[in-house]
């Protein structure tokens, strides 16, 4: 089995830039055996966040680009705030936030972005764990947020 950073070499993933916390927060805790991360937002390569609401600036795709997008923000932090993205073990738990408009109801094609690159990243067995997928407003009109828990490697 291919450790997360090699299956990360081998798709050619390029992560954007570690946000800095915008609040009183950690971007990531350790406690026992699981990381848990911080909400994250779709941060591009040059720094600037990918804004839209879903439903109305953004279709599913743009949402699913976006949350994609949240998922290599967040290995980017976990990299710069954690280190070693190969002690991760698995996903537990993903809650994927969506940006929509009230009538929008397919939050969980949307979050399907972040979850199916945590899959590539971690292998299907280890790299999908359980999951929420919900509407809201969110900061900065970002399109996606998502936090998640892993498990580490004793």
């Amino acid at each position: 089995m291919k450790k997360p950073s090699e299956r990360i070499a081998e798709l050619g993933i390029i992560l954007p830039p570690a946000p800095k916390p915008a609040g009183v927060y950690r971007p990531i805790l350790v406690v026992d055996n699981f990381l848990y991360v911080s909400g994250q937002g779709p941060v591009l390569e040059d720094g600037n966040l990918i804004s839209g609401r879903v439903g109305e600036d953004l279709d599913v795709d743009g949402g699913y680009k976006g949350a994609r997008q949240v998922g290599l923000t967040m290995l980017s932090t976990i990299q710069t705030h954690f280190g070693d993205i190969d002690r991760i073990k698995r996903v537990v738990k993903v809650f994927g936030m969506v940006n929509c408009t009230p009538d929008f109801r397919k939050h969980p094609l949307v979050i399907n972005g972040f979850s199916e690159l945590m899959a590539e990243v971690f292998g299907t067995e280890n790299g999908i764990g359980v999951r929420s997928a919900v509407g809201m407003m969110l900061p900065d009109n970002i399109p996606v947020e998502v936090e998640a828990i892993f498990e580490l490697h004793k």
